[in-house]
């Protein structure tokens, strides 16, 4: 740990370009655009696994420390006000000592004007915690700091009901492949009934991520979820912020299922 805790004192390059696409969260109950997730993608906006495959285990720290600060400063730059807010996502198996590795974060914040309450900080189940442990730690560090903390991918990966359990953080993001075709599942429909349920039990928000067309999220408003992301309200934009033209009410859905 002390090893990379140096290298973030001590060095955030890195040895190639990257940029940051934004793509909307949308809550269809406030109608209005709740926040954005920074999405890491090459310097002409090729997908973000080419950007990954360049990023060494050694490398690791510094590439996110970067990355949050690029989205950070963006963020600071586009958004139109106060409170709309930033969603990042971290890598849940980079060793982090919280509060010290948090402070560039904190201090791209100030220079951009962004206010730190506004940061969600997204952990995903797709990639085994080896040390859940650290990120309850980290979780509980971000909390004292006025964070939000969300559990990307739920129901895709390694974990789900158990990490939940563990971890109960502010927010979980339904994996796209279990809301797919919703409105021709009732078996997806118990699911994320459940989820749902249990969500609320917890005092957890939840928002469905991946949705594509309206029939998808009239069953999804009707199971009680009011926080969206899809291409069905906008593609991620490269450095900027896309239009987001479908801020109405849902279609019936008794006509949808």
């Amino acid at each position: 740990m002390s090893s990379a805790c140096a290298e973030c004192r001590d060095d955030m390059s890195i040895p190639f370009e990257m940029k940051m696409a934004f793509q909307p969260i949308v809550d269809l109950s406030a109608q209005r655009v709740w926040g954005y997730e920074a999405l890491v993608r090459g310097p002409n906006g090729e997908p973000a696994g080419t950007v990954l495959s360049q990023v060494s285990d050694e490398m690791r720290y510094r590439f996110d420390q970067a990355a949050r600060v690029l989205a950070i400063e963006t963020a600071g730059a586009l958004f139109p006000d106060t409170d709309t807010k930033l969603s990042i996502n971290f890598m849940p198996n980079a060793v982090y000592e919280p509060n010290a590795c948090i402070q560039k974060s904190l201090a791209a914040a100030k220079r951009a004007g962004f206010p730190h309450r506004n940061l969600m900080f997204e952990f995903t189940e797709n990639e085994r915690m080896v040390d859940v442990a650290h990120v309850i730690k980290i979780i509980e560090a971000y909390r004292k700091l006025g964070f939000l903390t969300a559990l990307d991918d739920f129901g895709a990966g390694y974990a789900g009901l158990s990490l939940l359990a563990k971890l109960q953080p502010d927010l979980i993001k339904i994996d796209m492949e279990v809301l797919r075709d919703i409105h021709l599942s009732r078996a997806r429909q118990a699911i994320v009934a459940g989820i749902v349920g249990i969500a609320r039990e917890l005092d957890i928000r939840v928002l469905a991520e991946g949705v594509e067309c309206e029939q998808e999220c009239a069953v999804l408003r009707a199971a009680g979820i009011s926080l969206f992301q899809g291409y069905h309200f906008a593609k991620p934009a490269l450095m900027a912020l896309p239009e987001v033209p479908l801020l109405k009410p849902s279609i019936d859905v008794k006509a949808a299922v």
